[in-house]
């Protein structure tokens, strides 16, 4: 017998073995009688379960900057101009983008910032100041700065909704590689850095969710 909208009566022996883990059914018929071990080892289910969820969303808040291009195609474009150009290439023992494992060292949250910057430095440096005369070539390299502009409106769209921070970092990053560049003869430096376009590629395609613009 049991009072009109309360809870049936139940037994602790009657109810499921998994009830435990269920908080949500648990919780309104035994609360009361549960051990305080019991009790504490719900709260802590209870805590690492809003952990996990943001975790979750911090995760996919990072997600949303996808590179949205065919990194195949990309990879396959330079493959196809890497040794034409890496033959001009007249100091073979400096490195601009792979300096004391630059890229290697960036921690996930800098990622978006430091993808958002290469991109410029290629767009607004390199690939100005390289002057290509073989047309095939040429078509390759412009065919990647295309890929690099639509790359640089996806990350834009990013920063301009808050989901790409610059940290100080990711600056400093930045301005080594400047740095290196600057150190070269204008000429050298673009032929260096189109040299290392593989090192950006690889590791934009290492660092983020790229899905196929096709």
């Amino acid at each position: 017998r049991h009072t009109e909208g309360a809870f049936p009566h139940r037994s602790a022996r009657s109810l499921p073995p998994t009830c435990v883990h269920q908080i949500h059914v648990c919780v309104p018929v035994l609360w009361g009688s549960v051990p305080w071990g019991m009790k504490l080892q719900c709260v802590s289910l209870w805590l690492l379960g809003i952990m996990l969820i943001s975790c979750s969303v911090d995760s996919r808040s990072l997600r949303r900057c996808l590179i949205s291009t065919d990194m195949h195609h990309l990879e396959e474009s330079f493959q196809e101009i890497k040794r034409a150009i890496q033959a001009k290439d007249t100091f073979p023992n400096v490195t601009i983008l792979s300096t004391l494992e630059t890229l290697q060292s960036i921690k996930p949250l800098d990622v978006c910032c430091v993808t958002k910057n290469l991109l410029a430095f290629y767009v607004d440096r390199v690939f100005k100041d390289h002057q290509e005369p073989h047309p095939k070539i040429l078509r390759k390299i412009s065919s990647i700065a295309n890929s690099f502009l639509y790359m640089q409106k996806t990350l834009r769209q990013c920063q301009e909704q808050r989901q790409c921070h610059c940290r100080q970092e990711a600056t400093n990053v930045t301005r080594v590689i400047h740095d290196n560049y600057d150190q070269l003869e204008v000429r050298s430096a673009a032929i260096k850095s189109l040299g290392e376009l593989d090192v950006f590629l690889a590791w934009i395609d290492k660092n983020h969710e790229v899905t196929s613009s096709a």
